[in-house]
């Protein structure tokens, strides 16, 4: 089963006494900081949760899977997330 937006929201309402208003609020803020951070070129790291941070990729020469023509790909950016030593605890321990 998969947690959609409004359903993260409920959760974490219910969790931390907070109308839903407010968690939403909160998840919000918590896009915008991460999205912010990376813009600048810093990474977020919350301890024992998340890592997230922005990595650069290198031009490279691509395909055209329709034609098979060598198209030129510009370098970029990417974002690299990494779970955090208690998520990753967490999920060890389910076995289904």
């Amino acid at each position: 089963m998969t947690l959609n937006r409004s359903d993260v929201v409920e959760a974490i309402a219910d969790r931390a006494g907070l109308s839903a208003r407010e968690a939403d609020a909160a998840l919000t803020a918590l896009r915008d900081v991460v999205v912010e951070a990376l813009r600048e070129g810093r990474a977020v790291k919350v301890a024992g949760f998340v890592s997230v941070d922005r990595t650069e990729r290198p031009a490279r020469t691509g395909r055209n899977p329709r034609t098979g023509e060598p198209l030129e790909i510009p370098a970029g950016y990417t974002v690299r997330v990494a779970a955090g030593s208690a998520l990753k605890d967490a999920v060890r321990e389910v076995r289904p």
